[in-house]
């Protein structure tokens, strides 16, 4: 009877090594596809960086058309049967006179230039971005079926321990088992039952990183 105390205490340790299981085949790669354009959507970082892109943009609009500035009109208008000794003046009526500022309209080019690869730098920001927020859901997704197939594991431990004390239980009973046996085998699933627990709690910690990226509930990607 002895040994068979031993070799239902066995079945209790090592449960969950027999109930191991490969979460490869979890994987769904059209879903993950959805996931990734759900937190490329709604992740406030990414709508910074769109935000970044259009400012730069925006910029350099602008600075096509600042050579502008460069050039300064004025005018003076000289009424027809007035005489100004003071400023005398050859025309009558409205003369208008421009100024060019060559430094600035000199400089204007390399403004333009400039602002041309800040629009370039924004989008390899961007483009960068996206491929690091891609990677992130991808391991945070990994990491979130590999916490389910674990739990998976746990629950198999569980049960297989709780028939492993019910056994035990009946054979003590009568007293075909030791009294040593039977406590080994409810410490084991008061065990395997506290292991369930925390993977519970990992579950629910990898469901929550995913989602935080996602800015939705898991539930809501279809």
């Amino acid at each position: 009877m002895k040994k068979l105390g031993i070799l239902v205490f066995f079945l209790i340790t090592t449960s969950a090594l027999r109930a191991q299981e490969s979460f490869l085949s979890d994987v769904n790669y059209p879903y993950l596809d959805k996931l990734i354009a759900t937190a490329q959507k709604n992740y406030p970082e990414v709508k910074v960086r769109i935000a970044q892109i259009n400012a730069a943009k925006a910029a350099f609009t602008q600075s096509k058309v600042a050579w502008l500035d460069a050039i300064t009109a004025s005018y003076i208008y000289s009424p027809k049967n007035s005489l100004n000794v003071v400023n005398p003046t050859f025309f009558n009526g409205y003369q208008i006179s421009f100024s060019v500022n060559l430094g600035t309209l000199f400089a204007k080019p390399f403004a333009t230039r400039s602002a041309k690869e800040a629009v370039n730098i924004a989008q390899y920001q961007q483009q960068q971005y996206s491929l690091t927020i891609e990677a992130t859901i991808k391991r945070l997704y990994y990491a979130y079926l590999e916490a389910q197939a674990d739990l998976r594991n746990r629950a198999r431990a569980v049960s297989d321990g709780e028939i492993a004390v019910k056994q035990l239980k009946y054979t003590f009973q009568k007293n075909e088992t030791t009294f040593h046996d039977y406590n080994e085998a409810l410490t084991s699933l008061y065990n395997q039952n506290s292991f369930k627990v925390q993977t519970e709690l990992a579950v629910l910690t990898a469901k929550a990183n995913l989602e935080e990226f996602l800015g939705v509930k898991l539930e809501e990607v279809k």
